[in-house]
């Protein structure tokens, strides 16, 4: 395994999908890099309640309740330009995260500055609100398409990346995008392709 340690913020808030924060939380830190978990209005060691959003064959997602996530760093005291990269994962926290104008100028610096930036399911709500799709390629939680295609951007299904910009679209695809992420973080782990299902 080859790589440069890299910081890189998680932005998490109340109902946060658990495998969306859970699994990019441990994963990146697993391959070396720290990961600071902040939350507008709380503090190191809070909890953040998580839901589990499943696909069982009904017309949009099921919620069940999830695990409390530990936050790792105060919100008030995050210094966007200390951080290489920024992760925001989806569930229902985006669509109260983005009323916070503190997040919305944290998100803008990630893309002013061309740093990573990783999102999938609804967190694209965080950043269409903060008016930083326009003229990208990117895609989302499918019912999103249209707040997507309204803030500028072109859609496409499944795991995308456009330069530093890397979404998807549910927690089903994270071992795409987090390949996609660790590509652009330099990240190179060594690494053997996954066995087929029948093997």
């Amino acid at each position: 395994m080859t790589m440069t340690h890299k910081k890189i913020l998680l932005l998490v808030g109340d109902f946060v999908e658990d495998y969306e924060v859970m699994v990019p939380f441990q994963a990146l830190q697993m391959v070396g890099h720290h990961v600071d978990a902040v939350c507008p209005e709380k503090e190191t060691g809070d909890i953040c309640p998580t839901a589990i959003h499943d696909f069982e064959g009904d017309q949009t997602y099921t919620e069940k309740p999830g695990h409390g996530f530990e936050l790792t760093h105060d919100f008030d005291a995050v210094e966007p330009s200390e951080y290489d990269a920024l992760v925001v994962p989806g569930g229902r926290a985006p669509e109260y995260l983005r009323t916070y104008d503190e997040v919305l100028e944290t998100v803008r610096h990630f893309f002013e500055e061309d740093k990573p930036v990783a999102a999938l399911c609804h967190g694209l709500q965080i950043l269409t609100a903060a008016d930083v799709l326009e003229g990208r390629t990117c895609t989302g939680y499918p019912a999103l398409e249209a707040d997507v295609r309204s803030a500028g951007a072109d859609w496409e299904d499944g795991v995308t990346r456009d330069g530093t910009l890397v979404t998807a679209q549910a927690w089903p695809d994270h071992p795409e995008w987090l390949a996609e992420l660790l590509d652009c973080l330099g990240t190179d782990v060594d690494h053997a392709e996954p066995a087929a299902a029948d093997d």
